[in-house]
């Protein structure tokens, strides 16, 4: 295999770890990196950029494993507290997978670029302060507590998240807090949102464009896959231990210069974005 290409999968796969599950768009982010590595063709950068989603959404389960379990048998019987997760869940999954059926081949035909990304990335910041300084009344302080009419809420917001730029993880943490779920409360429910949702376009990426890719491919997306997996299980341990004690307005500050200079370079000339 390319050494080269191997460096720069790693980089991708560390991308996609840090920036997975922290309100600033993981996507979008890929986007930047892939256009800045000049990595891999195109059409195999795009899936790349899916599948090792699949690294970082198995950190999740591996950290929360035992919840995760409880939840799903509260699926089945459902008795105690894990069973209103188990619905909520549900819930908040069912437009997005709606929806990106529907449109997710217009969306990555058109919105796909780096000029989307910047915007999403600005719009998504300034949202970001003026949710955190309106102030909500925390209605749902654990996982468990939060209500299918949040969890509807929720899932709609969610949707936001297949224009690139926006963030999965910054659509539900952000709505959900903006509906009354605590910080902490929000930032795991973000994360077990993610199961399927990430879980079922990796999957279904990496099987519909399975032709694309050689036999040397596969190793590529596999060293992606693990380091996604390493910084993502990092990420998540820091982020529960941050939105304890902090609000979400770093992220929104690093939105919001990281979309402006994405505009100055490119508009400037200084970067040829494609």
């Amino acid at each position: 295999m390319d050494i080269t290409l191997i460096l720069q999968a790693l980089i991708m796969g560390l991308v996609e770890g840090v920036t997975e599950f922290l309100p600033i768009s993981s996507t979008g982010y890929l986007i930047i990196t892939a256009r800045l590595l000049d990595f891999w063709t195109v059409e195999k950068a795009d899936l790349f950029t899916v599948v090792i989603q699949l690294g970082a959404i198995s950190a999740v389960i591996y950290e929360y494993f035992g919840k995760l379990w409880r939840t799903f048998l509260g699926l089945i019987t459902q008795k105690g507290p894990h069973a209103q997760l188990s619905r909520t869940l549900i819930i908040a999954t069912v437009p997005v997978i709606l929806i990106g059926f529907t449109m997710a081949t217009p969306i990555k035909a058109y919105l796909f670029n780096v000029y989307t990304v910047a915007s999403m990335l600005i719009i998504g910041g300034l949202l970001i302060f003026w949710v955190e300084s309106r102030g909500t009344v925390v209605t749902a302080e654990e996982v468990e507590d939060v209500t299918l009419k949040q969890a509807v809420w929720i899932g709609l917001i969610q949707c936001l998240a297949l224009i690139p730029g926006t963030s999965r993880s910054g659509a539900t943490i952000i709505g959900a807090l903006y509906l009354g779920v605590s910080r902490k409360a929000a930032a795991e429910f973000s994360f077990f949102l993610g199961v399927p949702v990430l879980l079922g376009a990796g999957l279904l990426d990496t099987y519909q464009s399975r032709d694309i890719l050689s036999g040397g491919d596969w190793g590529i997306m596999l060293v992606g896959v693990i380091a996604s997996f390493v910084f993502a299980l990092i990420v998540i341990r820091w982020l529960v231990a941050w939105v304890s004690k902090h609000d979400f307005k770093l992220f929104g500050w690093l939105r919001i210069i990281t979309g402006v200079l994405i505009l100055i370079t490119g508009l400037t000339g200084w970067i040829n974005w494609g």
